[in-house]
């Protein structure tokens, strides 16, 4: 007994007591906050799995807006453990004929998502290799199921099934990988003359312009930090400085930078872009080569 005791008290932390397992959602949607639909789709995965950890990505992507659901999805995916589950309802085609499904990275991390596109950008990025279409009656809840609320009847429940441990191949058939729907996303042409582009987003609550330009593809045009940029938006000609932040400039004044995601973007410090030239995405974005 005495040899017992003395064994375990040298045991570390985690050998003498393992550390009860938290599985972790991030949940995506573009409900907003003004009604009940976050929280009833939070009770439904709670109810499944109690101690589950459930992580909000966002709740206010622009309606309807894959594109955007699928750049914010593969920006954050990189800083999540393998075995992390995305749970994302932007679904503008909710109650149709469009797949919902389970799917897996090559990163080891799970992603329930409607069938729509959301999950090009982390298929570019990291690779999807199975997925199954969730037919399941015991992964859904509810006898009749909703035909305009499957965040919470189908989503959720699938997305704790996921997360605590069922096998996703018991959700519904596998998936021909191919047959996975895919976003259309323009790209950047670094040409003779210059880059042609889109604006694609703009940044938050901040009104800064996000474009499809890499760094390495903008570095191709030869502009330094505080050298001026010819390039016209929406057909307008336009200059600004590139710089390496907002304060580099006056307050009030527009400028070029790179964002933290490695892209080209366009800002007014202290202001919104956006709003200044009175700019709706998409929009073309024509780059000069550097003449300096």
């Amino acid at each position: 007994m005495l040899a017992t005791l003395l064994l375990f008290c040298s045991l570390s932390p985690a050998q003498a007591a393992p550390a009860a397992s938290h599985p972790t959602v991030v949940f995506m949607t573009d409900f907003g906050h003004v009604d009940d639909s976050v929280p009833i789709c939070k009770g439904v995965m709670l109810g499944l799995a109690p101690g589950l950890r459930i992580i909000d990505l966002t709740h206010d992507v622009t309606p309807f807006n894959i594109l955007q659901a699928a750049r914010f999805l593969s920006g954050t995916t990189p800083y999540y453990a393998p075995g992390t589950t995305f749970v994302i309802v932007v679904d503008p085609t909710v109650g149709s004929t469009r797949r919902a499904i389970v799917a897996h990275s090559k990163r080891g991390q799970w992603f329930i998502a409607p069938d729509n596109g959301v999950l090009t950008l982390v298929d570019n990025q990291d690779g999807i290799d199975a997925a199954y279409e969730i037919q399941n009656p015991q992964w859904m809840i509810g006898s009749a199921l909703s035909s305009t609320f499957h965040g919470r009847d189908i989503f959720s429940p699938a997305g704790a099934h996921v997360a605590r441990g069922d096998d996703p191949s018991t959700a519904g058939p596998a998936i021909d990988l191919k047959t996975l729907v895919r976003l259309n996303i323009p790209k950047a042409t670094v040409s003779a003359q210059g880059i042609s582009a889109t604006v694609i987003d703009t940044d938050g609550p901040f009104g800064n312009l996000v474009t499809n330009i890499s760094r390495e593809d903008f570095a191709q045009l030869g502009y330094k930090v505080g050298q001026t940029v010819h390039f016209k938006l929406a057909g307008k000609p336009l200059q600004l400085k590139f710089v390496k932040t907002f304060s580099d400039v006056p307050v009030g004044t527009p400028l070029f930078y790179i964002d933290s995601r490695g892209r080209l973007g366009l800002a007014v410090n202290q202001g919104s872009f956006a709003k200044k030239f009175d700019l709706k995405v998409p929009a073309t974005l024509e780059i000069e080569r550097n003449r300096q």
